[in-house]
């Protein structure tokens, strides 16, 4: 068995995102979790030691989201010597204030299916393995060691950050990113901008390294299928089985081919991709130039079209008793503005003998490829990998980006990766044997931290 490498070795960010994979923070939903206490204090007690005030705010018990200012001055890292710096009165940054943020909670981890103990925080073969590793406890590491290379060499970012690291992101937010924007909005005050996680990692495109950034998400969209029949005896012969009308319902929800609807976003990123490529998108079609892509195309083929997939299945009790209800969870994810849509086409589907819960609903996001950010996050990239394309692209999940834009604020998904061409990245979010290359936690670091100075 290959030891351990030394941990003295190991650059910090590996460091503190083992440590935070090793925190348990599984999110199974519907309020059951094993909370995200002891990772916020963990967070809370790093940014404490550089002089920030960390604000600890629990939704429910065990349910915390942490929220650090990090002052900013204008020209940070621009050769503009502090004295020449303007402040207005009060000490805040001339400059809108951007959000930097990430989630402390996690999707469970069936440990028979993995390689190694998925919260061990295992390192082998140059990557770091474990749950979080890419979802997203890579990019709190990222955060906090950007942070901690900021402020420890005794410099400034360019404008006031507002680090947040947010609880249940995985079951919607309700009780993370959404608690702090609707009982706590202050804590943002002054911010128009933020990054966060599924963005800024690199994809081969044709032999060509290209970073994707990403501009939008799709809209969530869970509901709950109810279909209702007579409880019996198994022996019966019983047409008005709640089973047997669930199951057709959930394959005609699961087998719809949605058609493709092109966004702005996905029109450039197609574009893009067939002038590097040498494809042509009118005449092979998006879904064939996408899947010449390879591991990208496992995130870009469902931004061409609404996605509903039939994720869990509840009924009965026994094996000779026919039961009166059953009931399964669809997870949707529609283009921006569709969802009402969707949502009827949806009840045309399974017919008037389902019920159709709306679980949880949240908005779709979608906002153009240009502006100050973008240039500062293309330069940065550029900076660090020469010459390598920068393309925008459409989530096709979601973020606590849609809790932000209620207060106005402007997400970004960049989370900079540098990864190598034959890793199937797009598979590692709620994969088995998640992992991240130790290399390209460095980079991020380094890419990160540059663009905090400087934007």
């Amino acid at each position: 068995m290959t030891a351990e490498p030394d941990l003295a070795q190991l650059d910090e960010t590996a460091r503190v995102a083992r440590d935070l994979i090793r925190i348990d923070t599984t999110n199974w939903g519907n309020g059951k979790s094993n909370g995200e206490a002891e990772a916020a204090e963990y967070v809370s007690a790093r940014l404490a030691k550089l002089g920030l005030d960390p604000q600890m705010f629990e939704s429910e018990k065990g349910r915390v989201s942490v929220v650090a200012r990090v002052e900013g001055h204008y020209g940070s890292g621009l050769d503009t010597p502090p004295e020449a710096a303007t402040r207005p009165a009060g000490g805040a940054s001339e400059r809108p204030a951007l959000v930097v943020h990430g989630h402390l909670d996690v999707v469970p981890a069936d440990a028979t299916n993995w390689s190694v103990d998925p919260f061990e925080g295992v390192i082998k073969d140059g990557m770091l393995w474990g749950r979080g590793a890419v979802d997203m406890k890579n990019m709190d590491a990222m955060i906090l060691t950007s942070i901690e290379d900021i402020l420890t060499s005794g410099k400034q970012p360019a404008r006031d950050l507002v680090v947040a690291f947010f609880a249940d992101e995985e079951d919607g937010s309700r009780l993370g990113a959404g608690y702090v924007v609707d009982n706590h909005p202050e804590v943002f005050a002054g911010a128009t901008e933020a990054i966060s996680e599924v963005g800024g990692y690199s994809v081969d495109l044709g032999g060509t390294r290209s970073y994707l950034v990403q501009t939008g998400e799709k809209a969530l969209v869970w509901v709950k299928l109810i279909a209702r029949g007579t409880a019996a005896h198994g022996s019966r012969l019983m047409r008005d089985n709640a089973v047997t009308k669930l199951a057709e319902a959930v394959a005609a929800i699961g087998r719809r081919e949605w058609p493709i609807q092109l966004t702005d976003t996905t029109t450039q990123l197609l574009g893009e991709i067939a002038r590097l490529m040498g494809g042509d998108v009118q005449k092979v079609g998006p879904d064939a130039l996408l899947l010449s892509t390879g591991n990208a195309a496992g995130f870009l083929l469902a931004t061409l079209r609404t996605t509903s997939n039939p994720t869990l299945l509840t009924a009965g009790y026994k094996h000779n008793v026919i039961p009166d209800i059953a009931e399964a969870l669809i997870d949707i994810r529609t283009l921006p503005g569709e969802e009402d849509a969707v949502l009827a086409e949806v009840r045309e589907l399974v017919g008037p003998d389902i019920e159709v819960v709306t679980v949880v609903r949240d908005i779709g996001l979608e906002t153009s490829f240009d502006g100050p950010l973008i240039d500062a996050i293309t330069t940065t990239l550029g900076a660090h990998d020469p010459g390598a394309p920068v393309l925008p692209y459409l989530l096709s999940g979601g973020t606590d980006n849609k809790a932000l834009s209620r207060l106005g604020i402007t997400g970004y998904g960049f989370a900079p990766l540098q990864l190598p061409p034959e890793l199937d990245f797009p598979s590692m979010f709620h994969g088995v044997d998640e992992r991240v290359p130790l290399d390209a936690l460095v980079f991020g670091r380094r890419v990160l931290t540059d663009l905090l100075l400087n934007y």
